[in-house]
């Protein structure tokens, strides 16, 4: 009898075996753990919940715009004090369901959606950015805030959902009364209490069954008539309801009632409200969630140390991973005070499409391949990955995996068959479609005889190299590891083992294929020395002891070219502290200078304020009345003597005559060593006012020169005239003219101010300052300098013709 033909698999099939095949792989390598991790960095429940079941991106499109939300988040949140916050946020899903279905929202859920309109306006202000935040930005873009229904709730309700006076005439009617009546059976029993004192056991108002009662006696309740509520357990005291305000209790009964039905009609009208705005407050929702998923995918990424991978469109781009850690070793470190995670590198170029890892047990091959199938999905749902670098690899449509035991005792299936269903369904998976895809295999072709074993293991990886864009294997056959020399798409990697120690050291070696440690850890453990040697014996010549041979020739190589590539970094790391000393002196060097200057330029700020000092008081002595020409000849002494003794020493260079300096030209100040700019120049042409960077001084014309080194041309020595001035300053011009008048208007108070003093010092009567209205900061502040000038008597407005509140006249003492 001919054993029946099996039927070939129907696409239903197939896409029910994918499923699995996929949904299998995240479990098998923790995926739900990282969403857990992820869970606990969301700032709203939704996006607590949203966290632990996200999808994964179906494209690459989406994968990258994911990534992008994420970057753009988490720079935010730094550059946000306190972070970004989603205080006021709330999942309005069940409340906006319920009110487009007919149905009545309570106040403390209407008063929830005003409050989450009101957190996405303020969100969308911090976000709003097209030129930083352009995704973000992009995504808030299709939120409407709805301000109008965010006030009328707010209107309607109070803090803890009730529903507000001002929200109907009528229940603000209702309510006034119910406080009257209420007040006034309160005052009834009151009076009660003074008045049947002697029959009551308590002189407070009790309640029972929510109606106010009295504490009366059993013996005098005759006395106190009314509706017993209730009674003590002792039966000496009895709980009445006086007659006298029983029908006050029942109108305020009634009045409840009606203020309950009228808070239900106003919460209806505002239910109605928020169902007209279903698929706006929706979408207000949808984007809430999306922004608070990014920002929590940042806060996980930084707090894992995570960097932004970069993900390839092409399918034959390389896997660059440096220093990857594995994300749930990374928290069971932090939070588990567990052991340091060791980083791992991988490095798979474009033609290769199967890596065998082999090495000896609990050397971390499996963990390697949780690692890189976990940064895998991370990356696929724009997730930041604990690297060091710059991570890239493609995306991969499909993650699929075979690690650990799947032995069933129910269907009957061993370790060895339970691989082979599982193995099955991948194939299947890669069959359906979804390219590219990263296969990972952990013990491959083991659980049976070692030949079979071997040659279905080789036979699978074949296939594999045919299907997916990689396979990573790990395994224990020898026969595997020479796939590489007869095919270039198949590579070798081992995980280190000290055998001096007998420990693992965690460390992915690329390109050197594992070799067994048996007999060593079997040596270091004390086994029979006969026994070993006779094991020894027993390695097939040229087989896996020649191997082995190799190996171990490889990794001496591999350990001296690691100890010529140490002594390479410690010269370089010498270098680099050479540079950096260096660096450090040059810095210093420059400190001192830049303080050096800052000292002389203090001094020289110090000299002239001490100049101007005197300078003021000489010319108060001379406007004095009481002045004559024995006091003008004194003050001008000693204007020579400080002109001598502040003026700046000029450096010494080959003159160069014929030059006078103009108002808008670039001179150097001899006493800096710095260039400044020519802002005015007085009658005389003996004094500049200068710009020197922040700093605005007047110095003398000796003490500047051209920028080519060129000395200035002294202007002709002026005639001095000293005149006398009449009592209370009104000798001097008393007319406005061009030449008693200055305009300030643009200036700065502090420019103002310097060159109103300027004025004023070769003024000969009232001064015109013409400062403007506008906001009337430069005039205030003009004013309040020109109070604590000595030598200003008073400041009045010009006249309408001259200016009015737009000038100010300066008279001098």
């Amino acid at each position: 009898m001919n054993p029946p033909v099996a039927s070939p698999p129907t696409a239903a099939d197939l896409s029910q075996g994918a499923d699995r095949a996929q949904q299998e792989t995240l479990e098998l390598l923790e995926w739900h753990r990282v969403c857990d991790h992820l869970s606990g960095f969301a700032s709203t429940g939704m996006g607590c919940d949203a966290a632990r079941v996200q999808p994964l991106p179906a494209s690459l499109e989406e994968s990258k715009q994911r990534l992008a939300e994420t970057v753009e988040m988490a720079v935010l949140d730094d550059l946000t004090e306190g972070g970004l916050s989603f205080r006021g946020v709330q999942n309005l899903e069940p409340v906006v369901l319920r009110c487009s279905k007919g149905g009545v929202a309570s106040g403390e859920e209407l008063l929830a959606v005003a409050e989450t309109l009101a957190a996405a306006r303020r969100l969308r202000r911090q976000i709003d950015d097209p030129e930083l935040r352009p995704v973000c930005t992009a995504l808030i873009e299709t939120m409407v805030t709805l301000p109008e229904l965010e006030q009328r709730l707010k209107f309607a309700l109070e803090e803890g959902g009730r529903v507000a006076d001002r929200a109907s005439s009528a229940l603000s009617a209702l309510r006034h009364q119910w406080n009257g009546l209420r007040q006034e059976r309160r005052d009834k029993l009151q009076e009660l209490l003074r008045r049947l004192a002697p029959s009551l056991q308590d002189s407070v108002i009790a309640e029972r069954h929510g109606r106010p009662v009295l504490a009366v006696k059993a013996g005098a309740v005759s006395q106190v008539p009314g509706q017993v509520h209730d009674s003590s357990a002792s039966g000496s005291t009895l709980f009445v309801e006086p007659r006298s305000v029983l029908t006050m209790g029942n109108k305020l009964v009634e009045l409840e009632s009606r203020i309950r039905d009228e808070e239900r009609k106003v919460l209806a009208e505002l239910s109605a409200l928020v169902a007209e705005e279903a698929s706006a407050l929706n979408q207000v929702v949808a984007v809430l969630r999306a922004l608070d998923l990014a920002l929590a995918r940042g806060r996980y990424g930084r707090w894992l140390g995570g960097v932004e991978p970069q993900l390839e469109a092409a399918a034959e781009a390389p896997f660059r991973f440096s220093g990857l850690r594995h994300p749930l070793l990374v928290w069971q470190h932090k939070r588990a005070e567990g052991p340091p995670v060791v980083p791992i590198s991988v490095e798979v170029s474009p033609e290769l499409r199967v890596v065998a890892i082999t090495g000896p047990n609990t050397g971390g091959k499996t963990v390697t391949l949780k690692s890189i199938g976990l940064a895998a999905l991370m990356a696929r749902a724009g997730m930041l990955l604990p690297c060091s670098g710059q991570p890239s690899l493609p995306w991969c449509a499909q993650v699929l995996a075979d690690i650990g035991d799947e032995q069933s005792l129910q269907q009957s299936l061993s370790t060895f068959s339970g691989h082979v269903k599982r193995i099955g369904r991948i194939l299947e998976a890669l069959q359906r479609g979804g390219s590219p895809a990263l296969v990972l295999l952990d013990e491959v072709g083991a659980g049976t005889d070692p030949s079979e074993g071997t040659a279905l293991a080789t036979a699978l990886l074949k296939a594999l190299a045919d299907r997916a864009r990689l396979t990573i294997a790990t395994t224990h056959f020898g026969e595997l590891k020479a796939l590489k020399y007869d095919d270039a798409r198949f590579e070798n990697a081992s995980v280190a083992f000290n055998p001096e120690t007998l420990s693992p050291t965690y460390e992915l070696l690329w390109g050197i294929p594992g070799r067994s440690n048996a007999l060593a850890i079997a040596t270091r453990l004390g086994l029979d020395s006969d026994v070993l040697h006779q094991a020894q014996q027993l390695l097939a010549p040229g087989g896996d002891g020649e191997v082995n041979s190799v190996i171990r020739g490889l990794e001496e190589q591999r350990q001296r070219q690691q100890a010529a590539a140490e002594d390479a970094a410690a010269l370089l790391a010498r270098t680099e502290l050479l540079h950096e000393e260096l660096l450090q002196r040059w810095q210093k060097q420059k400190q001192q200078t830049a303080q050096r200057q800052e000292q002389g330029r203090q001094r020289l700020e110090q000299s002239i304020l001490q100049g101007q000092k005197e300078v003021r008081t000489l010319i108060r002595r001379l406007r004095d009345e009481r002045a004559d020409g024995e006091t003008a000849r004194k003050a001008g002494q000693r204007l020579r003597s400080l002109e001598d003794h502040h003026r700046p020493t000029p450096e010494r260079r080959a003159p160069k005559p014929g030059w006078r300096p103009s108002v808008g030209d670039r001179v150097r100040l001899l006493a800096l060593g710095k260039a400044a700019d020519v802002l005015t120049i007085t009658d005389d042409g003996l004094q500049l006012t200068v710009r020197c960077g922040v700093m605005r001084t007047t110095v003398d014309l000796a003490a500047v020169e051209s920028l080519d080194g060129r000395k200035p041309e002294p202007p002709p020595k002026p005639v001095v005239k000293v005149q006398a001035r009449s009592v209370g300053g009104g000798g001097g011009a008393q007319v406005r003219t061009s030449r008693n008048t200055l305009d300030v208007r643009g200036m700065r108070v502090h420019e103002a101010e310097a060159a109103v003093e300027e004025c004023l010092r070769s003024a000969n009567g009232p001064v015109w300052v013409i400062h403007g209205i506008g906001t009337g900061k430069l005039k205030r502040g003009l004013r309040a300098w020109l109070d604590t000038v000595p030598y200003v008597e008073r400041v009045t407005d010009a006249e309408q013709g001259d200016g009015g509140p737009g000038c100010s006249v300066v008279w001098v003492r």
